[in-house]
């Protein structure tokens, strides 16, 4: 599965790229710190999945998630934020999933695995099954 990562903060997309290089099939195929790249790279190449960060520099002006799945159709997105409370407005926009990134790593690899597989989002409070 081919994933980008798009969060403005670097320490994050570090750490998510070191974890996601660990796991089997999976390959970070690029990282944005703004909607603008997100948008130019999905131009050129889509992903599978985008691990998105909810309040990324530009992405309530590109239209939120309706103009990237006007890019790549077939792409998910798991929604990021260090605000929990966004979860609901995640999901309701149509991200797959949404992670806290306060979450566990575990808690983010479920979540891809879980889209990866077709089921449906991990609900915050099912949390606990993991």
């Amino acid at each position: 599965m081919h994933i980008i990562l798009a969060d403005d903060q670097p320490k994050v997309r570090f750490a998510m790229r070191v974890l996601l290089e660990r796991q089997s099939g999976m390959v970070v195929a690029g990282e944005v710190a703004n909607a603008d790249d997100l948008l130019a790279q999905l131009t050129t190449k889509c992903t599978e999945l985008v691990l998105l960060s909810w309040e990324l520099p530009g992405l309530l002006r590109i239209g939120s998630l309706s103009a990237l799945r006007a890019l790549c159709p077939g792409m998910a997105v798991i929604a990021l934020s260090g605000r929990p409370v966004a979860c609901r407005t995640g999901l309701a926009a149509g991200a797959a999933a949404f992670v806290s990134k306060s979450d566990p790593p575990e808690f983010l690899l479920a979540a891809i695995k879980s889209v990866r597989a077709g089921k449906p989002t991990v609900q915050p409070e099912d949390r606990s099954a993991l």
